[in-house]
């Protein structure tokens, strides 16, 4: 049975081994390497063919080596700067000599576990045009591609492409569309063409990239501030979960003000909406009003579904502590929860069954 790939997979330690292996002059055998590190056929493939392009391995009978010409002792160096490329230098407390070297020993495996994002597959189809693509940005080449979009397919004549970035396991490249600087989904590409000419690499845009910390590539930024409860906290403490995250103030309750930085509300909407009741937006104004007309306007269209599908009774319940009732059909969607009060927390017990109209203008009435 073919083995599927995992988010357990401990990635470091199979591409620190296969690097090692590589610069001491052996020919990798993909199918015993997907063996030996149990792991898909298609990874073992996307580490030797994307990972390591910039090795250049050539492809022999049995599998791949390195070209002898680049064979030569295997330093600190060579694998802190493969992590940097591959997007792991922070992921260990250190990358020294010393704690390299232990990386690559077997035994080390056995305490590290490695969860990491899941990597989307690229065919064959695919990987050539990355490795082309490759080319075109390290010659400064202009390129033409078709794009497929959600509303049809669209031609770049004259683009300038910058550089693949692999964000949360999905390849995008990054390039100026005239003045524009625009993130492309790489499995969207195709029919891809150098248009001859050629463009200088600008140092403002290269350092744009470096700093930014999403895929969304526009160089205005709005200013985003957000209270963040004593629940949450914690979790934007220890890590930045919006871009150019900075705590800004510590709370007498727990909480904390953060700021950042966002190039569209779609990019902070989604995170507010999944630490609700935990994080409002303090600022820009409006943007936590514009928040909860879109969920008034889900929970209305829910409600309204829910009410027109029959007349059956339905259940009332009130919480013994506060105000807070909820009427909710017996075989539909739960409202709220009937066990426990949406207030307060407290147990809330059923009181009578009504009977409620098929439709109704506003909200039901508790």
């Amino acid at each position: 049975m073919p083995l599927r790939d995992t988010p357990h997979d401990k990635l470091p330690h199979r591409l620190t081994q296969i690097l090692d292996r590589l610069h001491q002059g052996e020919t990798l055998d993909p199918r015993a390497l997907a063996e030996e590190f149990h792991v898909s056929l298609r990874t073992v493939q996307r580490d030797l063919i994307e990972r390591f392009a910039f090795l250049g391995l050539e492809r022999v009978e049995g599998g791949y080596r390195l070209e002898p010409s680049r064979l030569g002792p295997l330093g600190s160096t060579d694998l802190e700067r493969f992590a940097c490329l591959a997007g792991i230098q922070g992921l260990y407390p250190a990358l020294t000599s010393g704690f390299l070297r232990e990386l690559l020993d077997s035994r080390i495996a056995s305490a590290l576990l490695v969860k990491g994002p899941n990597y989307e597959a690229l065919d064959t189809a695919h990987t050539r045009t990355f490795r082309q693509l490759e080319q075109h940005i390290l010659r400064g080449e202009r390129i033409g591609f078709r794009y497929r979009k959600d509303d049809g397919e669209k031609r770049y004549a004259d683009v300038a492409p910058y550089k693949l970035i692999n964000h949360s396991g999905i390849w995008y490249l990054a390039a100026l569309d005239g003045e524009r600087l625009k993130a492309f989904t790489f499995t969207k590409l195709s029919a891809l063409l150098a248009n001859g000419q050629t463009f200088t690499r600008a140092p403002r845009i290269e350092q744009l990239l470096e700093d930014e910390d999403s895929i969304w590539l526009n160089e205005k930024k709005t200013e985003v501030v957000l209270k963040v409860a004593k629940d949450a906290a914690g979790y934007f403490r220890r890590r930045k979960l919006i871009g150019a995250q900075v705590l800004e103030k510590e709370l007498e309750d727990g909480g904390i003000i953060v700021s950042g930085k966002v190039a569209h509300q779609n990019q902070i909407l989604p995170i507010v909406r999944h630490w609700i009741p935990n994080v409002r937006i303090i600022s820009p104004e409006g943007w936590q009003g514009e928040l909860e007309e879109q969920l008034q306007q889900y929970l209305d269209a829910r409600w309204e579904a829910i009410t027109n599908t029959s007349n059956s009774p339905c259940q009332k319940y009130i919480c013994r502590v506060c105000d807070w009732s909820v009427i909710r059909k017996p075989n539909g969607p739960v409202i709220l929860g009937p066990e426990y009060c949406g207030c307060c927390r407290s147990v809330a017990v059923k009181i009578l069954e009504v009977n409620v109209p098929k439709k109704w203008s506003t909200k039901p009435p508790n």
